[in-house]
Parts: C-alpha cells; sequence; structure tokens
C-alpha cells in the first residue's frame, strides 16, 4: 500500500517543491503601530526630569503623554529623555502620565521599556572644540551639560529581548572605515591621536532593541544623531551626524564587519531579519545643514523603505516664510518647526523606516492643522510640547519560518485610517500584558 501511494504521490510532491508550494509560507505578524517622537523631555540638569516626573501634574509632559495616547502606538521612541541609571525617569513617566488618561485620551499602558545610557554630557577631557580651553558641553563625548542628557526611552506593548540588545555607545569614530573625520582649515587632523582614541562615532548611543511581535523579532534600531550645526568650516557636527546615520546603512546592509558593539560582538543584522529604523536623525534629504546625502543613505538603501509620513499640518506650517520660502521639499513631509530661528525653518528629520519586507499600511505625523482642537498640543513657538511631531506608521512584518517563542497575549491590531490631526485610529484590543509582565524597564543598560 504505501509503495502504491508513493507511486501516485511522488510525481505530485515533486511538481509541488518545484512550485514552492511543499510547506506553507510563514504568517505576517499581527499589525503594529510604531511611532518615534523627539519630545523635548531634556532639563538643564541632572535629576530635574525625575522631579518635573514626580507628580503628574507638569504641563508639558502631560502633553508628550497626551501626544503618545492619541497615536496609540504598540512601540514608541521617545527622544530627548534623559537617562537616569535607575530607570526612575521612565517609570515615572509611565506610572504618572502615560498609564493616567490626559483630556480623555486612551491610557497608553506599556509593560515594557529600555533604556541605557548615553555619551552626551560625559566629560572627554580633552579640547575638542579646539577653543582653547577644556570643559562644558561642547568637550563632552556628545554635547550635554550632564552625563545623560537628551537620552532615550523605548516603550512596548510587546516583550523586550533585554538579554539580547546591543548598543553602540563606545565605538570609535575612527574604527569606521572611510569615516568623515574633519580636518581644521590648514589641512591638519582637527583631532589629535589622543583624542580620536576616545572619540566615539555615537553622539548619545545607538541601539539595537530586539523586540518580540507574537513570536516574530522585531529589531528596533533607535538612535538620536548630533545636530549637523554650531561647528565651523571643519564641519565635524556635520560630518560626525553622516556617519551616526551610515551606522544603521551598513547595519542592516551587510556592510558591518568592522562594527562592534559594547559586549564586544561583531556585525551587524542577519539578512532577511525585520528592523525598523526610528529617531531624530537631525537630516533632511532636500534643506538643512546636513552633510550631503546623509539621510539618503537610509532613504535609498534597497534594504529599507520609506512609507513618507504626511501631515496637513506640516503644509500649512509651512506658510510661516522665513527659510520656508526656499526650501525643496514638500512640506507635508515636515517632521521639525524650526522657524523660529532665521534658519533653517521646518525639515523632515524625524523617521520610522522598517525593513523591505515589512507590509506597511498606513502612517502619518501627527500635525493637526490650526482649526483642529487638538493642534493645543503642537502650536507654535514657544511651544506647549516640543518643536518635533510624532511621526508612526502601521506595518505587519514577515513572520518567523521557526517554532515561536511563547510571547504575551495577542496584542491590538490597529484598524482604521488616520483622522485630521494624524493620529491612527485603533479598534479596541486585547493587549493584556502576561501575569508578572515586568513595570518597570532598564534591567539591561547595553553595557
Amino acid at each position: 500500500m504505501r509503495s502504491l501511494l508513493a507511486l501516485v504521490m511522488g510525481p505530485f510532491m515533486l511538481f509541488a517543491a518545484a512550485l514552492g508550494t511543499s510547506a506553507p509560507a510563514a504568517a505576517e505578524t499581527p499589525e503594529v503601530t510604531i511611532a518615534t517622537f523627539n519630545a523635548s523631555l531634556n532639563r538643564d540638569g541632572a535629576g530635574k526630569l525625575i522631579d518635573d516626573l514626580s507628580t503628574g501634574d507638569d504641563e508639558q509632559a502631560q502633553n508628550v503623554a497626551e501626544t503618545i495616547q492619541r497615536a496609540e502606538a504598540d512601540i514608541v521612541l521617545v527622544n530627548e529623555f534623559d537617562f537616569d541609571a535607575e530607570g526612575k525617569a521612565v517609570d515615572l513617566f509611565r506610572e504618572n502620565y502615560l498609564n493616567v488618561s490626559q483630556n480623555g485620551a486612551p491610557t497608553a499602558d506599556y509593560p515594557y521599556a529600555w533604556s541605557g545610557p548615553v555619551n552626551t554630557g560625559v566629560p572627554s577631557g580633552f579640547d575638542l572644540n579646539n577653543d582653547g580651553q577644556i570643559g562644558g558641553p561642547d568637550d563632552a563625548l556628545g554635547f550635554g551639560e550632564f552625563p545623560g542628557q537628551y537620552g532615550f526611552v523605548v516603550y512596548s506593548k510587546h516583550p523586550i529581548a533585554e538579554d539580547q540588545v546591543r548598543t553602540f555607545q563606545n565605538f570609535r569614530w575612527a574604527d569606521m572605515p572611510d569615516a568623515l573625520l574633519p580636518v581644521a582649515e590648514d589641512g591638519t587632523a582637527w583631532y589629535s591621536e589622543e583624542e580620536l582614541a576616545i572619540m566615539p562615532l555615537s553622539s548619545k548611543t545607538h541601539a539595537d532593541v530586539p523586540v518580540d511581535v507574537n513570536g516574530t523579532t522585531v529589531h528596533v534600531l533607535a538612535a538620536h544623531p548630533t545636530p549637523p550645526s554650531f561647528d565651523g568650516p571643519e564641519k565635524r557636527n556635520q560630518r560626525r551626524n553622516s556617519d551616526e546615520i551610515r551606522l544603521w546603512h551598513d547595519y542592516v546592509s551587510g556592510h558591518a564587519d568592522y562594527l562592534y558593539d559594547d559586549n564586544g560582538q561583531t556585525g551587524g543584522l542577519d539578512a532577511g531579519a525585520n528592523f525598523v529604523i526610528v529617531g531624530d536623525y537631525n537630516s533632511d534629504p532636500n534643506d538643512g545643514d546636513s552633510w550631503p546625502g546623509a539621510i539618503d543613505q537610509l532613504l535609498t538603501a534597497e534594504q529599507i523603505q520609506d512609507p513618507k509620513p504626511t501631515s496637513p499640518g506640516g503644509e500649512e506650517a509651512a506658510q510661516q516664510g522665513g527659510a520656508n520660502t526656499d526650501h525643496q521639499g514638500d512640506p507635508r513631509l515636515d517632521t521639525s518647526d524650526f522657524n523660529d530661528d532665521p534658519a533653517p525653518g521646518n525639515l523632515r528629520v524625524d523617521y520610522v523606516l522598517p525593513n523591505a519586507a515589512a507590509d506597511v499600511s498606513d502612517s502619518g505625523i501627527f500635525w493637526p492643522t490650526s482649526d483642529n482642537p487638538l493642534s493645543r498640543l503642537t502650536g507654535e513657538y514657544p511651544f506647549p510640547t516640543s518643536d518635533h511631531r510624532l511621526v508612526w506608521i502601521k506595518a505587519s512584518f514577515p513572520g518567523q519560518t521557526s517554532e515561536p517563542t511563547p510571547s504575551a497575549e495577542p496584542t491590538t491590531e490597529p484598524t482604521g485610517t488616520p483622522d485630521p490631526t494624524g493620529a491612527p485610529t485603533k479598534s479596541p484590543g486585547n493587549s493584556t500584558p502576561p501575569p508578572g509582565a515586568p513595570k518597570r524597564g532598564l534591567p539591561n543598560t547595553g553595557n
């Protein structure tokens, strides 16, 4: 009987294999909303953010929380969130603001979070800006008044694989092949050999934060490259910004053999890995003062897709005039309002860029027009929340072909279309975390 069955089924099985149908394809993940927001929650002294978040009545923090709540993101990166080693600010913002409805918005309950140390404000011991003096924010390893200023945190409704987080805080700039190291006007190197020996590439840190989305790993690649300004003819910040952006390009495109993380592991992502690059990259593809082609290293890479989120508020804000008058880019793509100064005007600098195989169904920027009641969250200078806008996408990712590991309960699957504010709409879902899920982040600093 078995021989007869083999004779009958054999040709069919060979034919099916030739068609690639011998094994079912892995299902996609549920659709998740992923956002990035430079919330300007930085303060001018260590511990001040903790003080401000210790009660629920800080107006700016309330506005930040409401913006995140209305975006209903499953995963959100918050830039310019001062780091503290005990994770107090991460927990206080979650407990006193995100978990509390702001002006009737649905609470944003994130049982998982990650944050790590950054280079901003860490004294270098050298005169990095070559002004003849040592000390101050411009001589720190990354511009900052104190260690931890301008840090960032990832909040997630899905489990974070904390033991697999990779950070690149200590990767030296000089160890990047063909690095855009600055040169003084007389043609000599801007940094001495001693300075290059301690000079990191990342002005804050670069972090690969793996998130388990129903058994499939999505690598959240978070960073906040230095602003490409505030320097002289040597263009040291422009150059550093471009190479900070390049790090992620090399990391996802198979060109990261040179790269080592803070635990000594080398290389980048495996081919076919799911990822999303998020953060304020301080680089516009058409306007502003970044190094030529800096952000295009990501926007034009074949491994990355650019959903090009838009907003009605960005188009309206471009009518402010000033530097915007000469801009070449589409103002609907702008994510920041810098027009309170003569330059650079409103720019596209905040990005959510998934891998090319992801299925993006929707995207947007939370920037309502002035006739929308929610414009109170964006406003005009001096801004009630931040000079940046929250950017989001809805996407599903190719599922893993291997058996998924146990994860959290199924999370909300967002549906619908964005409202006029640029925020997504979602239907109710079952986003309850599993019993015993941790309520605070920072068990892993990446060192």
